[in-house]
């Protein structure tokens, strides 16, 4: 596996593939690997002939307080679990590399960045998750680029980004990896003590709760929703937000007709969570 700092050293890497016909995936991530990351990074290396893994802390997506300084760090282990895993390049570029001096380009997509987590954390985010995602498939140009469901808000937005610029790459989203409890895996489960990790199951167990109610022949939003929030508040966690959204659109729903994707968001012990399950609307 090579370590590569530079744009110029990526697209060089890639031209040489493309010369030899190979196929080419992409899997975006901030480092800090656990099994989520590694089922994106086995996925890619079935599927295509090099395997691009990229590392960067992005700081456009972080706003003034939030996790950048402290956001989990370890370069020499990411790469040791990528090369186990087969990725053929890790690209773990400067900020200066994808951000030099005078950068003035941002890409902002309406409507589905302004609820959710574009409402809690800032217009900023998604701008920033948007320009970033962007860039790496110009250096990289992927035939496919893998991302996991459990951002799936990012997901929606990476996909409306393709679509409108009409970017030739196809966005592969892959299950949500879990712990034996629930737990969706997230570099920042890391922040968690014992305490708080016990509690951060509620988020699954809530979302369990969720689609009892539906499998039990009921489809409105207000009993999904409410299952999952006695849950919550039964594990006493400081919910940010609990939403019943389309799974296409992100508008709110007041049944499960068509898919939705019920959406949590909470503050438990140091760490920001977030968890969603798709809810097979009655008609698909």
């Amino acid at each position: 596996m090579k370590i590569l700092r530079t744009i110029a050293e990526v697209r060089a890497a890639v031209r040489a593939a493309r010369a030899e016909g190979e196929t080419v995936g992409l899997v975006p991530t901030m480092g800090a690997f656990h099994e989520g990351h590694l089922s994106l990074m086995r996925q890619a290396r079935a599927e295509s002939d090099l395997v691009v893994v990229s590392l960067f802390v992005n700081p456009t997506q972080f706003g003034a307080n939030e996790d950048l300084s402290t956001y989990p760090r370890d370069e020499a282990r990411d790469a040791a679990l990528a090369e186990v895993e087969g990725v053929d390049i890790l690209f773990a570029p400067a900020a200066a590399e994808i951000y030099p001096d005078g950068f003035a380009t941002n890409i902002h997509v309406a409507g589905i960045t302004e609820v959710l987590d574009g409402a809690i954390r800032g217009a900023h985010h998604f701008d920033g998750v948007a320009t970033v995602v962007t860039k790496l498939f110009g250096i990289v140009t992927p035939d496919v680029a893998y991302f996991g469901q459990k951002d799936a808000q990012q997901v929606l937005v990476v996909r409306r980004v393709v679509r409108d610029l009409d970017l030739d790459v196809r966005i592969e989203a892959c299950p949500i990896v879990r712990e034996p409890d629930g737990l969706a895996m997230s570099s920042r489960n890391v922040y968690l003590d014992a305490d708080a990790r016990a509690q951060a199951s509620a988020l699954n167990r809530s979302i369990d709760a969720a689609e009892a109610v539906l499998a039990s022949g009921q489809n409105d939003g207000e009993s999904i929703r409410a299952a999952a929030d006695r849950v919550l508040a039964d594990a006493s966690i400081d919910v940010e937000y609990l939403e019943l959204r389309d799974a296409e659109t992100l508008q709110p729903v007041d049944a499960v007709e068509r898919d939705a994707l019920l959406l949590v968001a909470a503050r438990v012990g140091a760490a920001r969570l977030i968890d969603n399950h798709l809810l097979r609307g009655v008609a698909s």
